[in-house]
């Protein structure tokens, strides 16, 4: 049945992120790098998140997070962003490039129906940010006014504006 098969996936990935966090040195046999992680994001973001979050131990997790910084915008990218924003403590820098590059992403989109679709996650993205603290929103709050100026027509922009 599928849902013997959908257990069986989540089985296995608790027991690799089991393993993750029993051996220290499971990392570095990971074939992972900075380079390969937009392929993680998109493929299985929840797995990039626990690895993130192991690396952020590390010397290279600034590299894994330039990488995040320029990866194209997406659900499972701002998905990770968040998870790893509640979990960690980012430097402030990295959150507010991030939601300038979500911010000049959605204003690049040329296609309105993907252009509204991505609005609404950045706001919807944006609120969950600044409802838990995770962004002091003073110091974007210009950026942020004028996005939601900017999209006034979608519903998710005028709640954030008013938010």
């Amino acid at each position: 049945t599928q849902s013997t098969g959908s257990s069986g996936i989540n089985a296995e990935y608790d027991r690799l992120k089991q393993e993750l966090y029993d051996k220290e040195d499971c990392l570095q046999s990971l074939p992972l790098s900075p380079s390969t992680l937009p392929k993680l994001v998109d493929k299985n973001p929840s797995l990039a998140v626990d690895i993130l979050l192991l690396l952020a131990q590390t010397q290279q997790f600034a590299d894994y997070l330039t990488v995040l910084l320029n990866m194209d915008l997406s659900l499972h990218s701002m998905e990770v962003v968040n998870k790893i924003t509640a979990n960690l403590e980012l430097p402030p820098q990295f959150i507010h490039f991030y939601i300038r590059n979500c911010i000049t992403n959605c204003t690049e989109i040329t296609d309105k129906n993907t252009q509204h679709r991505f609005v609404r996650l950045v706001c919807v993205f944006l609120t969950a940010l600044i409802r838990n603290r995770l962004v002091n929103v003073q110091d974007i709050l210009i950026e942020i006014q004028a996005f939601c100026i900017d999209h006034s027509r979608i519903r998710e922009a005028t709640g954030l504006f008013d938010f």
